[in-house]
């Protein structure tokens, strides 16, 4: 059973099968419509889409249900818009309406989340949380699901500032950017508690901390400002006994170690970070979740396709916590025969 390896993984018993994950394949409809017969597409009414997600998720065995609650919404209107390229399928997710309410770099430097957003009902937060997972858990009993914060620290202060504001202000006084971070962490720590509180047993945290390049501030700076908020986030998750996973896009293996410091109990990455200094220092301890690269299913070249999950299998296969996944997501312009390929690769490979 797809939720017995799952689980079996989280645990580290090294189940015999390799269990396995995908982001977003669910919006690729012509593939969603190949694998489970149902039609659906941008503009089909949600319970039509989470039909067709929820066939494909039970068809292809899927073992783990990424997912956080906590995002922008909960900032209101005091968040930049920084508008939204082409992503989805039919170009749904574009958007043009680009807006920042600070217009200076000490805007940014004054900033108090306390004043702005105020203070928030630890029990209200905690009944959310266990809404979530609950909601989860009912449509995808499969699967090991979870609910979680997606603006943890840096992310949090993206959504607030923009990346122009934010590396503006970063620029300017990376000091006092430091103290706009570290306040920022004590307002979201109040979702933090009541997560710890919450009645679930697997949590996401998700922050982008860094580019596909790397930090973009000095890594000096992630060491005094980033990371000691972290071990207090994670302190009542912790605490609690809950599986923490963390997330951030692009290439955070110069923090590799810092952030297992933070407690976290797996990764989940992106192709830009190294997947294997995870296995050879973290395998037997951690989970990890990856790292296949999208743009190689892009290309639909069948010999770098089997190269890219043989290159994961490589890696993973004997750490007991490893889940398959194309890292980067697989968008809908994916070729449908090369995902088809990818995810026959996998199966062949699956078993240890």
């Amino acid at each position: 059973m797809s939720y017995a390896d799952g689980w079996a993984a989280m645990n580290l018993e090294m189940p015999a099968r390799i269990p396995h994950t995908e982001y977003s394949l669910e919006g690729h409809w012509e593939l969603v419509k190949s694998v489970t017969g149902i039609e659906a597409s941008p503009l089909s009414p949600d319970a039509l889409k989470q039909q067709a997600a929820f066939a494909l998720y039970k068809a292809w065995n899927f073992d783990f249900r990424w997912s956080t609650l906590i995002g922008g919404d909960e900032f209101g209107e005091i968040q930049t818009d920084m508008g939204h390229a082409v992503y989805a399928a039919g170009g749904v997710d574009w958007r043009d309406t680009i807006h920042c309410p600070f217009k200076t770099p000490e805007e940014v430097l004054a900033f108090d989340p306390w004043e702005v957003y105020g203070p928030r009902d630890k029990a209200v937060l905690r009944r959310r949380f266990e809404e979530h997972y609950r909601r989860q858990a009912q449509e995808t009993p499969d699967m090991i699901t979870m609910t979680g914060i997606y603006t943890t620290v840096i992310s949090g202060l993206i959504a607030i500032f923009g990346w122009d504001m934010l590396l503006l202000a970063a620029g300017v006084d990376p000091k006092r950017f430091g103290e706009v971070a570290n306040r920022y962490a004590t307002w979201i720590q109040q979702y933090y508690d009541a997560l710890g509180e919450a009645d679930v047993p697997v949590v996401m945290v998700h922050d982008d901390i860094v580019w596909s390049q790397g930090p973009f501030i000095s890594p000096k700076w992630y060491r005094e400002y980033v990371f000691p908020n972290y071990r207090r986030l994670f302190t009542p998750l912790l605490d609690s006994g809950k599986k923490v996973m963390y997330t951030s896009d692009g290439d955070y293996t110069k923090f590799i170690d810092d952030i297992a410091g933070c407690g976290v109990h797996g990764f989940v990455m992106e192709p830009f970070t190294d997947m294997a200094y995870i296995a050879e220092k973290y395998g037997k301890t951690h989970v990890f979740i990856g790292n296949a690269d999208t743009r190689i299913l892009l290309s639909g070249d069948r010999p770098a396709i089997r190269a890219e999950v043989e290159r994961c299998m490589a890696i993973g296969k004997s750490c007991p916590g490893f889940f398959m996944a194309v890292g980067n997501h697989i968008p809908s312009n994916t070729p449908v025969e090369a995902v088809l390929y990818y995810e026959e690769v996998y199966e062949e490979l699956s078993k240890r």
